[in-house]
């Protein structure tokens, strides 16, 4: 192959061009992200029953629904929480590689199924089922800084004119809006209602008589009588507009003949319909919408939808009205994709200056210059079919992949210029000669790097999909520097080098005299090294012991190496959760969230752009006694101290929880390294009632749990993620009683619905939008347990009965959120590591104190983990396999290749030699850094293959040669000697080239570091480790190897012995 391109150099430059155009023609249009979509595909079907307990929803409707979810294709688990605000929600995750379409198709059809065993009131509000994430991709807030908007007129605006166009945006799954539109509130009066002898009741019904549209057709409609010439469509009454109108509306005539209208019993206002929230920006009323991204979307681009829908949507805004984006995941995104490619271009010239230090020509350094954009461009054209994008993985990837793939090149221009100087023969018979030395050396080598690779692809889950995207481009990368070092470069040899002329005087500029030094001080090496080997190879045993010193080094760092899944990364964004004690008022809940935002507009005024904050919603639960604040920090580029970094923000924000004393705990997070999968780091965990104890056993064993959580020194910050149970009222009627006096039952329960909990009557036209009417009590007459009283009952003879006369009430305790997990009931704790441990031996603290429960009498609880945790304990039982696999491969394709069970042997024996450099280089940086994300996550595990590929690459160029030279007779000492000097020099280039390549990745600061650093030391270290004691216990081995299975010259003849 190579000989037919050396005399065909156009064909080879085509193949190149070829190749480069598609790449380019491929980076135009490939989607850019953080990362691929790892999250497996979760479906949340949301249901809501007005004014029903936490108990009553999980009950009539939780249940029910849960019940039918049986039979769905890659179903993982579910988990569900009912809430006291009376909402449902039930999230079904699938397993990875599941199509979300057809998942939620699936879960729609069996949702039918319960939709006919749900409350009526239920099926009227409508459930929805959605597919989407678990955390928000951007938060809006819209807010008025003249202050000339109300609070009110804003939530309406965003309710009516913005969160629909935003909702159709491509890419957007699912759309919180924080506050309601307008709605009619109507606030009855019970004393007036008394006096006239009306009822709620009344009130409703008449409002529904009087506010509908009646359909009542044409005059003169077909058929017509003959010479008919009028046709005419005939209105009768419409929906109502305006307050004025609905005070209007007619209840009854007194026995005086006086018409008692609305606004006799009700005060009528254009109200909000929903009371629950209250958000604020910077201490500013603010309405906010929170967009979550559909499963499989790209984030950057449906960044770029929603802003430029956005746009269009300015043009029309209220005067004051403005919008900014409080909340926003994208910048990291597009600064972290941005770092990987300036450590892309920093590799490439760091890699160039090393070449040029040791091939000592312009022309001999560009060849392997012009492999890498074929091979990268290349890459990219390839992984697209595989339907990549271009994330941080595929990048990192990249960066290793250059490193790799010059390697290949410059074993051939090294080659060639060595034969051309030795034998002093033309370039083109030199480049023929060379090629025929050493294509099966870089066979080999291309087979084991991507033998090394490709095990990794076959992984199940989440960490599949990670390893899939580095293994997938590594070994494109691998193949393609394969095809352009057996085609392209040894074209370009024959055509670009020159041959060296003896007879010619030296030149004596400053580039030669540094050369001849260099190569003169490397000449001594050289010989210093052969001395090395020979002693070492010489004294079997002092080798044998230092060999063992290093495995037994290994195990012990491997010991104290922490755990972790993926590195925690500053991704300029603080979330913090607020929690008051049960039973707290939004007014307490909004007094504390105030506290906080001046804490971080004022001690916090450096490094804090933006607060949002919504009193009254929150990820543990939707209550007055909850908040949630999304705090946008400043640009990576001005916060380079290390007291600017998040996690000493977050360190000085637990401090809050010292001043405010009302609230139960003010607990800043940082966000998940893969967004997709979780809404804050650290680990997560279910505590499951599997034998149906009840609700007070499984407090008892999680308040058990969470007191030993809190002397653990490994665990920080560990949390309920739920609500704690709350006081409650019971009204208790007494039936007998209240048919006694002639009061129907469903009077009085609808009476107590409509006074206290509120009821949706009917809708209305308010400019143009139909909204809804609703009918409450007024806010005097439900704040305390004797306002019950003041409400009235109408008898069979038309008598008002008070409620006292036949019901009473006491307080009782309950839980306004209640979880189930996987059918059973359940509670969530969350927490994190201590600065400094790792998320595995966190995860193992909680399964030792789980562990102590049935010894303090708590029997029957079980518990699993969830979201990241879950795909954290996955992923750890995967890596041991997956290095065994790994190196059996590299063993079977080294045994084809020799044709001999043995050698290979000597090869595998060396990657010791490089693991251990990788884990004592993070080990350290960990220890003397104290950088938490050096530990032993997915990105050390790949590094940590790539080292393997590395080392072994090492050992087939010194083993190849060896080889060779025996078997053309030499003894088995002078061969390896002599091999082992002849390859010193492209080793130790290569060796150079690809620790170069990775250096940006160690020194890499800004957005993303964490990942960088994680692959970079890994690699580096190996990369040091692998080649100082590599090159000198390669020939060891070999010599071993040799010398125990005894090397047979290949004879012809075997009789004339």
């Amino acid at each position: 192959m190579a000989q037919f391109f050396i005399h065909r150099p156009i064909f080879a430059w085509v193949i190149a061009l070829v190749i480069m155009l598609a790449g380019i023609l491929t980076l135009t249009k490939m989607p850019v992200a953080q990362y691929p979509t790892i999250a497996p595909p979760t479906v949340t079907i949301s249901a809501t029953y007005p004014g029903a307990s936490a108990q009553t929803v999980e009950n009539t409707v939780t249940q029910i629904i849960e019940q039918q979810m049986n039979g769905l294709d890659g179903l993982r688990y579910i988990s569900s929480n009912s809430a006291g605000n009376g909402q449902a929600s039930i999230n079904l995750n699938f397993e990875q590689g599941i199509d979300p379409d057809i998942a939620q198709v699936q879960v729609q059809n069996k949702l039918q199924s319960a939709t006919a065993l749900l409350p009526a009131d239920v099926q009227r509000q409508g459930v929805k089922v959605t597919k989407s994430g678990a955390s928000f991709l951007q938060v809006i807030a819209f807010y008025s800084p003249d202050n000339s908007l109300s609070a009110s007129d804003i939530k309406d605006y965003v309710n009516s004119n913005i969160s629909e166009p935003l909702s159709r945006v491509a890419g957007v799954g699912e759309l919180q809006v924080f506050g309601g539109s307008y709605a009619m509130r109507i606030w009855l009066d019970p004393a007036k209602l008394t006096s006239f002898n009306l009822t709620p009741n009344d009130v409703a019904t008449a409002i529904r008589a009087q506010n509908s549209q009646v359909a009542v057709g044409q005059l003169g409609g077909a058929p017509s009588t003959a010479g008919q010439v009028l046709n005419a469509t005939v209105n009768a009454q419409t929906m109502l507009q305006t307050p004025e109108q609905f005070k209007n509306i007619f209840l009854k005539n007194t026995s005086g003949g006086a018409q008692v209208r609305l606004s006799d019993v009700a005060r009528v206002e254009l109200g909000s319909d929903n009371y629950q929230f209250d958000s604020k920006f910077n201490g500013n009323p603010a309405g906010g919408v929170a967009i979550k991204l559909a499963t499989g979307a790209n984030a950057l681009d449906t960044a770029a939808a929603v802003e430029k829908r956005l746009s269009e949507l300015r043009v029309n805004y209220p005067s004051g009205l403005k919008d900014k984006l409080a909340y926003d995941t994208t910048p990291f995104i597009k600064l972290s994709i941005e770092s990987v490619v300036h450590t892309l271009i920093e590799a490439v010239v760091l890699v160039f200056i090393v070449m040029f230090l040791f091939l000592q020509n312009w022309r001999a350094t560009i060849i392997p210059t012009l492999a890498v954009p074929v091979v990268v461009l290349g890459t990219f054209a390839v992984i697209n079919i595989f339907g990549f994008s271009i994330n941080t993985l595929t990048m990192f990837a990249m960066v290793l992949a250059i490193g790799l793939l010059v390697d290949d090149a410059i074993v051939v221009v090294e080659n060639v210029e060595r034969v051309m100087q030795e034998e002093h023969l033309e370039p083109v018979p030199a480049t023929e000669k060379s090629m025929s030395q050493i294509s099966g050396a870089l066979v080999g080598i291309t087979s084991v790097l991507t033998a090394v690779f490709v095990p990794m692809a076959f992984f199940s889950g989440t960490t599949g999909v990670i390893y899939r995207q580095f293994s997938i481009t590594l070994v494109t990368a691998m193949i393609l520097s394969l095809i352009v070092a057996l085609t392209f470069t040894p074209a370009l040899c024959a055509t670009l080098l020159k041959q060296h002329d003896p007879n010619k005087q030296e030149s004596n500029n400053i580039f030669a005299r540094f050369f001849r030094w260099f190569n003169r001080s490397f000449e001594r090496l050289s010989e210093k090294y052969q001395g090395g080997v020979n002693r070492m190879t010489h004294h079997k045993l002092f080798s044998g012991v230092l060999y063992i010193v290093v495995i037994a080094a290994l195990v012990g760092i491997y010991k104290v190496l922490p755990s972790s899944f993926l590195p925690e990364e500053d991704q300029g964004v603080v979330m913090t959760l607020v929690q008051l004690p049960p039973s707290a008022s939004l007014e307490r809940t909004d007094k504390v969230i105030d506290t906080m935002t001046g804490y971080f507009l004022n001690k916090e005024k450096e490094n804090v752009e933006s607060i949002f904050t919504v009193a009254g919603f929150s990820f543990t639960g939707v209550g007055q006694n909850a908040g949630l604040a999304f705090i946008k920090l400043k640009d990576w580029s001005e916060r380079t101290t290390p007291e600017s970094q998040i996690g000493a923000i977050i360190q000085r924000g637990m401090a809050l929880n010292m001043i405010v004393k009302d609230a139960s705990y003010i607990m800043p997070l940082q966000l998940p390294a893969m967004p997709e999968l979780g809404v804050s780091s650290g680990f997560d965990i279910q505590l499951k009632d599997v034998s149906g104890q009840g609700h007070e056993k499984l407090i008892a064993a999680r308040n058990a749990i969470l007191g030993m959580a809190s002397q653990d020194k490994r665990l920080a910050g560990v949390r309920p993620n739920g609500q704690e149970d709350t006081p409650q009222y019971k009204i208790t009627v007494d039936q007998a009683q209240a048919g006694a006096m002639g009061v129907s039952i469903s009077d009085i329960n609808s009476t107590m619905s409509m006074a206290w909990g509120g009821s949706y009557i009917n809708d209305f036209v308010d400019r143009g939008r139909v909204k809804k009417v609703y009918v409450q009590g007024e806010a005097d007459t439900r704040m305390m347990p004797e306002d019950l009283n003041k409400w009235y009952v109408r008898n069979n003879k038309g008598e008002m009965v008070p409620f006292s006369a036949f019901a009473k009430g006491e307080w009782t305790y309950g839980s306004p959120r209640l979880e189930r997990y996987n059918g059973v009931s359940s509670v969530n704790i969350q927490g994190s590591p201590a600065p400094g441990v790792s998320s595995g031996d966190a995860m193992l603290a909680m399964e030792e104190i789980i562990g102590k429960l049935p010894s303090m009498g708590l029997q029957g609880f079980d518990y699993e983990w969830t979201g990241l945790s879950l795909e954290e304990r996955d992923s750890g039982n995967q890596t041991v396999p997956l290095l065994i696999l790994s190196l059996l491969i590299v063993f079977l394709c080294l045994s084809a290749l020799y044709e001999s069970w043995a050698i290979p042997i000597s090869v595998l024996l060396v990657v010791p030699l490089g693991i251990i450099g990788a884990f004592t280089m993070t080990w350290l940086g960990m220890v003397i850094k104290g950088d938490p994300n050096l530990s032993f996550n997915i990105y050390f595990q790949v590094a940590i293959v790539a080292v393997i590929g590395l080392s072994a690459k090492n050992a087939i160029l010194i083993v190849e040669f060896a080889k060779e030279l025996q078997e053309k007779g030499e003894e088995l000492f002078e061969a390896t000697l002599h091999a082992a000097k002849m390859r010193l020099r492209p080793i130790i280039m290569t060796t150079l080239a690809f620790g170069f390549g990775v250096l940006p990745l160690a020194l890499a600061s800004g957005a993303g570091a964490g990942s960088q650093h994680s692959v970079g030391y890994g690699v580096l270290g190996g990369v040091i480790s692998s080649t100082l004691l590599g090159i000198f216990f390669i020939p060891v081995f070999f010599v071993w190897i040799r010398s125990i299975f005894k090397y047979k010259p290949k004879t012809l003849n075997t009789q004339e012995h």
